[in-house]
Formats: C-alpha cells, structure tokens, sequence
C-alpha cells in the first residue's frame, strides 16, 4: 500500500514541529550546522576488562550533563536527557557540549530512538501517537535541527511503536478480531510505503518494540491466545521485514517488560509472584535461557552490551537507603550462572541504548564522579566503561566547608550556630566539639534527612546545630561549656553506601569575661559547700529555662579537706589579678587567707596566702561587687559597733586588698550582709542585707563605695541560712540569688530583674544542695 503526503501537509506538521524546538549556545561557540562522526571520548579515558570493568581515569570531561538530569536518548553525535525537576529535554552534542532545549508541542511528546534521530508526536505517549515527525539532531539548520520526514500513521489507521530509521517506523494496525499488524512505515520519494512484519503468529496482539534497533535488528514483545493467553518475542529484521527467531514469554508484559538486543543475546523482564522481577536472557545462537532475580522492586534497569548483562534498581545520589542491586551492575553471559557481576557506577538514576550496541549510564562513580558513562563492548567478550558527559559533581562525600566563627563570645550570644557543608546530606554525622586543656567533649549523632523536616538539615547541602554552650555530662541539660581552645570535628558516613566516610576537623575559640562564683572557667556559677568534717565541695550548675529550676550539672567534686578550721568563708569575686574568682577564709585566730581560683574543675583554688590578721573584729564580710567602678571586686565587713568598712580590691594576689575606709554607720542590725553585684543597673555593684526580723534590704552602690539609702526588698528571708550573690545563672545579663536554707531545708533561686524597685522575680525551687543536704554545714 502505498500513501501520498500532500507537499502542503508536510510543510505544515514539519513547521509545527520545528518551531517547538530552540538551540541553546553555549559561551563562545558559534550556532551554525555542525555535523558530527561519533562521541569523543579522548578525554574521558577508557577501562577495559573482562572481569572487572570499571572507570578508572580521573582526566577532565567536558561535555556538560544537567545535574538533575536522566539520559532519555543516546545517539552517535549526542544525547538527550530530561531535567527531573523541570521535565525540559535537551539534547547535548558530545564534541562541544552545545544543547538544543526540545519543547514538547501542547499534548505531544518525544521518543528517542538510540540514534541522533528524535521522533516528536501527538500524544504524550509514544504508544498512543498517531502523528510523527523525525528529526535529525546532528544536523542544524538555521538554528533548528533538519526535518527527515513526517508521518500522519492515522491516515493509514495505525499507531506508532518505535522509529527503526532515519526514514522508518514501526507501527501497528489493529484488525477487527483484536489482533494486530506490525508494520514497516517508510518515505521513499516523498512516498509512504507500509509492508506487514512477517513471521509473528496471526493473533499477536500488544505489540510493543524494544527502545533502540542494533544491526539491523530489533526485538518486540506480543501476546497471543484467547483462553490460554501466553506472551512472546520476536526478533525482527528490519531489511527483510521478517520475525527471524521467536521466544516464548509467560505474559506479553505490554509497556512493562524491558526488551534488550545485542549480537549474541535477547533479554527481558517478567514479574513472578514469588521472585518479583526477573530477567531473562536468551543466547541467540544456542537458544540457552538464564534468569536473574531483581526481586520486588519498584522500578529497574536492564540492557545488554553484547556477552553482558547490565542490571540495576534506579535510586538518587541523594537517596538514604540502601537497596539491592542500586549499584549498577553487568554479567558475563557467557562465564555462567554462577558468574559474579562487576560494577560499572555506584548507582545509577536511568539507562539508555545506543544503535551502535552500548549503553548509556546517568549515574556516578566514587574516582570520577557524577555525569554520564558510556558503557561498550569493544571486541572480545570485554567490557569498557568511559565517561563522556559530567555534572561537575563528586560521587563521593565531599566537603564544601565550614561556618563555624573562629571566636565565640557567650557573653554577647546566648548560643552559637556552627554550620558545615557537604555535597550531599544523606549521612549519618558523628560530631564533637572537643575542649583542649580538659580533653571534655560534646558530642552528636546527627542523622541528616533533607527531605524531612530536621532542626539539623539546614538547607541541600547545610547541617549544623545550634549550640548553647554546653558540654556533656550527667544532667539532661549539660554542664557549661569552659573558656579556651576546641577542636571539632566530625565523621559522615553516607547512608546509602556510596563512597567513603568522610572526616574533617576544625578548631575555635570560647571566650567570657571573669564570673562571680565562676570557678571552673566555664561561665557558670559554682556553689562550695563544706561538710561536717570539713570537707569542701564545689558544685556546678545549669539553669533549665523551662522548669526555671537552677541544678547541679553532674556530680559533687572534691575540693579538700581540713576547711573546718575556718568560721567564715566566702566568695571575693577576682581580688588577686586572674582570671578567675577568688575565694577569703577567716580562722577561729583571726587571720584571713586568701585561695587563689585556678579556673580548673579538678583543683579550683590555689595554695592559700595570708592576708593579715585581727580580723576577727568583724562581725560580717562580704565580697564581689565592684564598689569603686574600678573594674576590681571589693570587701565590706561590719565589725561588732556596726560600723561598715571597705577595702578596696587591689588586683594583687600578696596585698589583695587596699587599707580600709570606713563608709557608714549603724549596720549592726544585720545579720547577713551579701555583695551580689550590680543587681539593680546602677552605676557600681550593690549590697543585700537582712535584718534580724527577717527584711531584706537593698543598698544601692554609688560607685566610689558609698551607698544610697536603703530600698526595702521583702520580708520572710529569715527563713534562709546563708544569701549568695550567685552571679547569672540564667545567662539574661542580670545577676541573681541563690538562697539556702540550710541543713536539710530546700534551696531556692531568685532571678535578677533589674529593677531596683523590684530586683527579683519569684522564687523557683533549686536542687544543688537538695541531696544530702543535712550533711553540709556552710555554702557560699
């Protein structure tokens, strides 16, 4: 039979078609026709073996591949992918990686055909196409690739199934009894002809071809049968139009099963019930079947590249599963069912056939990295594997860097972000954040999803954490962070198997100014506490800002013993110079020591110093606010005629302290005298004092160690044994209180407000001290 186009008609359709289509040039390349032999892969490097194909050269390829592309066509001059995110098509040419972006027409679609010839048709599927123009991509003209030939396949009552030449198709014919005819459609002299496919059985019937024609040939996949319905295949030559070897196939697998051709064997895919995916190979000259189980998977990939099966489960680079078989793997045909596969890319996302025998992998490789790999089969039974586009992408884990700031200061921030960047977030981190001087650490399991929502996926290639200054330990919360030198670092493990772990280090700074009652460096409030056989303890403390409720951060650590030769201890503030707070005993003589504080958990106070004697005079002392504005802490202490005496802090650890001034009379009516610091935002720190009916007092600090009059904080505190200006405990900038109620009796925290009429919230319930409590004699 034989069918006229109109010149008119042709000239419409091919305009149609063409001005759907744009060439995209890349920088500095020239549009114009081009025409090209054959990939260039002289650049990409070659590996060749037997028994172990794989990629090995680690030479530049230019050739681009989109990043979130697929390979949809393989052809001898280019290729064409499809954007994943987009959906846009493009075809790439090899020699100088310049693109042509292919527009589907409205409701149309594209089929490749593993040559440089794209069939662009009517319908989205290209089973259901009725309508086919062929395109020549490696030949532009005027700016378009060249029109071969169009088809209107509905004037002759057929569909398209694949396109067999540069100027042939495959199409089917459905007769009235449901059966079909494949048909060889052909423009010869701007003639259609169409001659029947011979040698298929009369009642085959979903007829479908495999993706790409190789030497001539091409496989196709049927069904036959009315009660009993069996499937089958057929490989077709395509000169003489004849089914020149049958196969027989459990079910016809129409538009499911993938068919695969090469000189020495036919394959494709069934599903079982009890395997899942199965492919089945056929030695075309011994007709010897063998089968590989893929199992119940979603989706596969298959091919032949000659003797060799490629095989595979499609899966992203970014996919956090490991599954069977997502690396893509090939077999030797010929070495046997016991052959064992070797690997060709790490994973693979698609696969496409070429004409010419070999296949086209879009997937990655841990030495060369993301892109395209051509794999063929050169002569031999071997196998070779080249790259031939890339994405510019590693496979493997890589570090992109780091935003980690090289000093972070816990006085202006609360806490700190610390970001690190790698190509790919689907691994699972194991981070530490290492103190030098202690060697004490924080560490992190982070299991990094980006698809989920996660406080530590920050974006595709950001993860970080926030931290809040804490290192590990007992508590829920952590202990505070110390001052000084740290390291991180980190190792990330893919969590899809691909490529090596991943480790990188780092380091930075943590830096506070001096703390009241910081004794470990660490910008936490630290509680001594002296036991009834005189035993001193030093307690760390973390404030939960949910409960409000101020706790120690782990366990009680030992100081020394012998403490209870004192009657007064108590916390200075740094008199002596360093950077950390000092502590002032006073023995049952009357001499006053000072102990130096070391900034070290494990020995927080020094070898003792005198300091003088006859201070038994005093009744109260009270130490660590700054009263002069001189950036020292100062000493008061009110002797028994209730007069009240400053001493000037120093910053020398031998004379710690200036000769005393007095300041002010008529304080003998207290009972408990605390520097707390600046509580109340004035110019100088300040001083609590309670009277013996239980009032606390404020005493606002002018700055040249006076003190305005006195501002009547509450009553009830007589309830409490020992007041401590306990700095902040809760990290808002203002200084708070801790109050003990001795032996036995609860402890409670007061925060600062800083309002003087008003200087502290409500109490909230503290547990340092809670255990054991009736043990302790003193704290401060």
């Amino acid at each position: 039979m034989q069918n006229r186009l109109s010149a008119q008609r042709r000239r419409h359709l091919a305009a149609a078609v063409t001005a759907v289509l744009a060439i995209t040039v890349g920088t500095g390349v020239a549009a114009g026709p081009v025409a090209v032999a054959a990939p260039v892969g002289a650049t990409a490097g070659k590996a060749v073996a037997s028994g172990a194909a794989s990629p090995t050269s680690t030479e530049d390829v230019s050739t681009p591949f989109p990043a979130d592309g697929k390979i949809a066509g393989a052809g001898a001059t280019g290729f064409l992918s499809r954007s994943d995110s987009t959906d846009e098509l493009r075809w790439t040419r090899y020699a100088d990686g310049v693109s042509a972006a292919v527009a589907v027409p409205a409701g149309g679609g594209v089929d490749a055909t593993g040559t440089d010839i794209l069939v662009v048709g009517d319908a989205g599927a290209p089973h259901l196409m009725r309508s086919v123009t062929l395109l020549d991509m490696s030949v532009a003209v005027a700016d378009r690739p060249a029109v071969v030939v169009s088809f209107d396949l509905g004037s002759l009552d057929a569909t398209y199934v694949r396109a067999v030449g540069p100027d042939t198709v495959l199409a089917k014919r459905a007769g009235a009894d449901g059966s079909e005819k494949l048909l060889l459609v052909t423009s010869v002299n701007d003639s259609v002809k169409e001659r029947d496919v011979t040698g298929l059985p009369a009642d085959a019937r979903n007829l479908f071809a495999g993706p790409a024609a190789v030497g001539g040939e091409i496989l196709v996949g049927y069904e036959t049968g009315s009660d009993l319905v069996t499937g089958g295949r057929a490989v077709i030559d395509l000169e003489t139009g004849a089914a020149v070897k049958t196969y027989g196939a459990p079910d016809s697998g129409y538009l499911q099963s993938q068919l695969s051709l090469s000189a020495t064997h036919a394959s494709w895919t069934q599903f079982t019930e009890d395997e899942g995916i199965v492919v089945v190979t056929v030695d075309r000259s011994t007709r010897a079947a063998t089968r590989r189980v893929l199992g119940f998977v979603d989706e596969h990939l298959t091919g032949l590249v000659g003797n060799w099966l490629v095989f595979g489960v499609p899966s992203k680079l970014t996919d956090h599963g490991t599954f069977p078989n997502t690396r893509v793997r090939a077999v030797d045909l010929t070495a046997g069912q016991s052959a064992a596969p070797v690997e060709l890319t790490a994973y693979g996302n698609s696969v496409q056939p070429a004409a010419d025998g070999s296949l086209l992998i879009r997937g990655g490789t841990v030495e060369q990295g993301e892109g395209l790999y051509k794999v063929s089969s050169p002569g031999g039974g071997q196998l070779a594997v080249e790259k031939v586009a890339t994405t510019g992408q590693p496979t493997k884990l890589a570090y992109l860097g780091s935003q980690v700031p090289a000093v972070i200061d816990f006085d202006r921030d609360r806490e700190t972000e610390l970001k690190w960047r790698m190509s790919r977030l689907n691994a699972d981190v194991q981070l530490k954040l290492t103190h030098l001087r202690t060697g004490q650490t924080y560490t992190r399991e982070l299991k990094l999803r980006r698809e989920y929502p996660s406080r530590h996926t920050l974006d595709d290639i950001t993860f970080g954490i926030t931290w809040q200054g804490v290192l590990d330990d007992l508590s829920e919360n952590g202990k505070s962070a110390f001052n000084g030198d740290y390291a991180w670092s980190f190792r990330a493990v893919p969590q899809n198997g691909i490529g090596p772990e991943l480790k990188q280090a780092g380091s930075f700074r943590v830096v506070r100014t001096v703390k009241p009652h910081d004794y470990s460096d660490n910008g936490s409030p630290d509680l001594f506490a002296r036991d009834h056989d005189g035993a001193l303890w030093r307690f760390d403390s973390t404030y939960d800002s949910n409960t409000r409720k101020l706790t120690p951060t782990y366990q009680r650590a030992a100081v020394g013993s012998g403490w209870n030769t004192y009657d007064r201890i108590e916390s200075v503030g740094n008199v002596a110079g360093t950077n950390t707070a000092d502590v002032i005993a006073r023995d049952k003589t009357g001499v006053l020591w000072l102990y130096q504080g070391t900034g070290t958990e494990t020995k927080p106070l020094g070898t003792r110093t005198k300091i003088g004697s006859g201070w038994g005079a005093y009744h109260q002392l009270a130490g660590g606010s700054d009263l002069t504005g001189d950036g020292r802490a100062d000493l008061v202490a009110t002797d028994k005629a209730g007069d009240l005496w400053l001493y000037k802090g120093t910053g020398s650890a031998t004379a710690p302290f200036a000769a005393r001034k007095k300041v002010g009379g008529g304080w003998g009516g207290y009972n408990q005298l605390t520097a707390v610091g600046n509580l109340a935002g004035g110019p100088a720190g300040d001083l609590l004092a309670r009277d013996t009916a239980g009032v606390l007092w404020l005493h606002l600090g002018k700055g040249d160690g006076t003190f305005a009059a006195r501002t009547k904080v509450g009553s009830g505190w007589n309830g409490y044994t020992e007041l401590i200006g306990f700095g902040d405990a809760n990290k808002d900038g203002r200084t708070d209180l801790y109050a003990w109620g001795g032996p036995g009796r609860p402890s409670y925290y007061y925060a600062g407000t800083g309002n003087w009429s008003a200087p502290f919230a409500g109490r909230a319930q503290a547990e340092l001290l809670m255990y054991a409590s009736a043990a302790y004699q003193h704290a401060f």
